[in-house]
């Protein structure tokens, strides 16, 4: 099978919580799957205060982060490149970002290396996040652009020529991973099986956080079976996810039946599909068998 999907993220442990479930069940399936984190993450503060490797993390976080990022890896079977741009920051209002640092890097310049990765590693499918980074950090959004701006580039051989053969990749997708659906589904599913369950107010709370998200999923793929490999991705990023992250774990028998899928949205096609997917690869030819997709 030469399927191949390319994930684009901002900082090591966004592929983690936004599509892990996903990329471990098509390499399942056989597809190649290549994420790419465009920042080393060396600003991240840490957010696990149980830290085991606490004082690696306070002598050289950026470091820790590249074993995570393996392990990582490593948990979801897939294949990793780090682009090389340092970390933005989160800067307060009123601040500056990092100097040199990937946001303020022109897009010209940026998306270059980007292009040579898909032009070498050809993928159908790509993912990255929408306009506003799926929150406004500005790495997120710098990630965006430059997911758009090589996915376009790479298909004109008159851009970056040096960079290898013109590709056009067949599908983009935001990640829909977060949604007031998907959250007000594990709500209602509690009320009707635990309704004395502590988890109803934490899952009402960060309802209200999405309430103003709408729903954009055009394709949800049923990956329910990988949801341990997804939490064990996320538990490898240890200075940035809290092993008892009510916001990251929930209950498996709960997520499988509220919402068993990872979901994301189409915005952009050079093959013909059917809306609503189950299916990345849905209208995707196998060059190899020359059949449509991999849920066939």
């Amino acid at each position: 099978m030469t399927l191949r999907l390319l994930a684009i993220h901002a900082h090591p442990d966004d592929e983690s919580s936004k599509g892990s479930a996903t990329y471990a069940y098509y390499r399942s399936l056989g597809v190649d799957v290549l994420v790419v984190s465009c920042t080393g993450g060396e600003q991240g503060s840490i957010l696990n205060e149980q830290l085991e490797a606490r004082s690696h993390a306070e002598r050289d976080i950026a470091g820790l982060r590249v074993h995570e990022m393996a392990a990582a890896q490593a948990a979801m079977g897939i294949d990793h490149l780090w682009l090389g741009y340092a970390d933005s920051g989160l800067p307060a209002e009123g601040e500056s970002v990092a100097v040199n640092s990937f946001s303020t890097i022109p897009l010209e310049i940026s998306a270059e290396p980007l292009v040579a990765v898909i032009r070498r590693f050809k993928p159908q499918v790509l993912v990255t996040y929408d306009e506003n980074g799926g929150y406004p950090h500005p790495d997120h959004i710098r990630t965006h652009e430059i997911s758009m701006a090589a996915y376009r580039a790479a298909s004109d051989p008159a851009r970056y020529p040096t960079t290898g053969d013109a590709w056009q990749i067949d599908k983009v997708y935001y990640d829909r991973m977060f949604s007031a659906g998907r959250i007000g589904a594990m709500i209602t599913h509690l009320r009707e099986s635990d309704p004395e369950s502590p988890l109803i107010d934490s899952l009402t709370e960060m309802l209200a956080r999405f309430s103003d998200r709408p729903d954009l999923a055009t394709t949800r793929v049923p990956v329910s079976d990988f949801f341990p490999v997804r939490d064990a991705a996320l538990r490898s990023h240890a200075s940035q996810v809290p092993l008892d992250s009510a916001f990251f774990f929930w209950p498996h028998e709960l997520q499988v039946a509220a919402w068993p899928t990872e979901d994301f949205q189409l915005v952009e096609s050079n093959v013909e599909s059917d809306l609503p997917e189950d299916d990345l690869f849905a209208g995707v030819v196998d060059p190899d068998t020359g059949l449509a997709g991999v849920r066939r």
